[in-house]
C-alpha cells in the first residue's frame, strides 16, 4: 500500500505490527475506514474488480443494484470470516460465474475476466477475497466514501473516493527502481493520481466516453478509474 499527499510523492504504508509482518484484507479495511472518517477528502484505487459481469447477474436473477450485490456475494463467498479463504468457497458454489465472461471495462482495457482463477496475472481470487471487504468499508464509512461509479458518476464536493483501479495502466510510466512488482504497482498508482490531481487533469479519469447504454451498463459491473477510450 502506497499513500500520497499532494505536495509530496508517493511513499510506502507499512503494516502495523504484527506476527504476520504483512497488510491483511482485514487490516487494510479497517485502516482505510479509520482515514476516511479522519482525513480530508482522499481517492482511494483498490486493484480488483468491484462487480461482476451482466451475465451473472441475469444468471442468478439478481437485481441490478450494487448494494444489494454486495450482501448477496458475501453471503455465498463469506471471505471477510476469519480463516475463511476463496478456495474453501469455490467448490460447488452456487454463486459461480464463467471464465469466459468479462465485463465491459476488462475488454476495454484488454484485463482478465474476474472468473479467471489459477493463471498467470489472475485477479479473481484477489477479487472474491476484497469484494466482502468493499462491503465492510461501505458499511463503517458510508457517509464520508462515494464508491465510483456505483453512487454516481460524479463524486460530491467533500467526500472521498474509492475506485477500482488497474496498474498496467501507469506503471510502465516510472522507474521501478528498488521496488519489487506489488510495490511498484502500488506506487504507480498513488503517484500517477497525485499528479493528476495537481495538474487538474484527475476530473477527466472519472469521464470516460460512454454511451448512454454502455454507461448504464458499466453501472451494474463498475468500472476502471481512467479508462477513457472504448
Amino acid at each position: 500500500m502506497y499513500m500520497a499527499q499532494r505536495g509530496s510523492i508517493a511513499k510506502e504504508v507499512q503494516p502495523p505490527s504484527s506476527p504476520r509482518r504483512y497488510w491483511t484484507r482485514q487490516g487494510i479495511a479497517e485502516w482505510l475506514v479509520e482515514q476516511l472518517r479522519a482525513r480530508e477528502p482522499t481517492i482511494i484505487g483498490i486493484d480488483h474488480g468491484f462487480s461482476f459481469p451482466v451475465q451473472y447477474f441475469e444468471l442468478h436473477n439478481l437485481p441490478h443494484d450494487w448494494p444489494a450485490f454486495l450482501d448477496d456475494f458475501q453471503k455465498h463467498w463469506p471471505t471477510d470470516h476469519p480463516h475463511n479463504y476463496v478456495d474453501f468457497c469455490r467448490e460447488e458454489n452456487p454463486r459461480s460465474g464463467n471464465s469466459r465472461w468479462r465485463r465491459f471495462t476488462e475488454i476495454c482495457c484488454k484485463a482478465k475476466s474476474v472468473f479467471h482463477f489459477d493463471v498467470t496475472g489472475s485477479v479473481a481470487k484477489s477479487t472474491h477475497s476484497g469484494i466482502p471487504w468493499l462491503r465492510y468499508i461501505r458499511t463503517h464509512a458510508a457517509d464520508r466514501v462515494h464508491f465510483w461509479p456505483f453512487d454516481g458518476w460524479s463524486v460530491p464536493v467533500g467526500k472521498s473516493v474509492i475506485a477500482e483501479i488497474y496498474p498496467a495502466l501507469w506503471n510502465k510510466n516510472f522507474p521501478q527502481e528498488d521496488r519489487d512488482p506489488h510495490q511498484h504497482d502500488a506506487f504507480c498508482v498513488a503517484e500517477t493520481l497525485r499528479r493528476a490531481d495537481l495538474d487538474g487533469t484527475l476530473r477527466t479519469f472519472f469521464e470516460p466516453n460512454l454511451e448512454e447504454e454502455q454507461r448504464g451498463i458499466a453501472s451494474i459491473e463498475g468500472w476502471i478509474l481512467g479508462v477513457r477510450k472504448i
